[in-house]
């Protein structure tokens, strides 16, 4: 429906066992997608014209470099929006698994975007995710992040701002369930925003605040998912439901609450599909 375009066109290469070398328009995905994502639920994937070198140098490390040039977004290339050009956008990541706690990320994506200047930024941050084992089919998960977001380069607003995030859960066999709080900071005139992000995994489905208001959000969510028997060769769905309360972060403006039910659905990288 948008006109013929190339998704992906990529050249990968492995000068050694221990690094891989993309150059290209390829799909980024970083951790839980909340800042990196490719869209992949929709259509048309978002995809980067980017040089990207992911190095492994030891056994449970991970390095990644990315520049980017140019972002093909989701809404394809006859959208206004559908296209920013001559970007300069760097993005950096690094993780650790760090036995028995879990996995430690630290990243630093720095967006300088002229075509949506408003969307520059710099955002540095730590995520740490891990699971611990209480009693048989029983384990204790657990996930923390916490990042802070500035304007950058194009951006004539001038701001920092926070982002917290905490989601403990528990599973028991094909049962899991999860409490979590999210915080995206606003000051009321700007608020922390994720560009380049999954905005329909986070914050609803019904996709309310893809753009976070100005007084920022606080969203508290319960989140529970029931593994599915493998029905003709398809594994991996499941029934999910989710119950949001959504509140600013600045002053006391209640936003609403938001029920969603998904049945059945494939989880890509949290994103539902039916």
């Amino acid at each position: 429906p948008y006109g013929a375009f190339i998704p992906q066109a990529m050249v990968r290469v492995t000068p050694a066992i221990q690094v891989e070398v993309t150059v290209g328009r390829q799909a980024v995905n970083f951790d839980n997608q909340r800042w990196v994502d490719s869209a992949n639920w929709r259509q048309n994937d978002q995809t980067l014209d980017a040089v990207r070198v992911a190095i492994k140098p030891v056994k449970g490390v991970s390095l990644d470099y990315g520049y980017a040039w140019r972002v093909n977004r989701a809404f394809g290339p006859r959208s206004p929006q559908g296209i920013w050009r001559d970007n300069d956008i760097h993005l950096l990541r690094g993780s650790a698994n760090a036995k028995p706690i879990g996995t430690i990320t630290a990243y630093g994506y720095f967006f300088d975007i002229p075509d949506a200047p408003l969307s520059s930024s710099r955002t540095v941050g730590l995520r740490l995710v891990g699971e611990q084992k209480i009693s048989g089919n029983t384990k204790l998960l657990y996930t923390a992040e916490y990042a802070n977001q500035r304007d950058f380069s194009t951006n004539p607003r001038t701001y920092s701002l926070d982002y917290l995030a905490f989601e403990p859960g528990v599973s028991v066999g094909v049962v899991t369930t999860k409490i979590g709080w999210e915080k995206l900071e606003g000051n009321g005139a700007v608020a922390l925003q994720t560009p380049l992000g999954a905005l329909h995994a986070f914050n609803g489905w019904a996709d309310k605040f893809v753009n976070t208001p100005a007084a920022g959000l606080r969203d508290l969510y319960v989140d529970v998912s029931i593994k599915l028997p493998a029905v003709a060769g398809i594994k991996g769905a499941s029934t999910r439901l989710k119950w949001h309360d959504f509140n600013a972060s600045r002053g006391s403006i209640n936003y609403g609450r938001e029920w969603e039910l998904c049945l059945p659905c494939r989880l890509s990288g949290g994103l539902p599909r039916a």
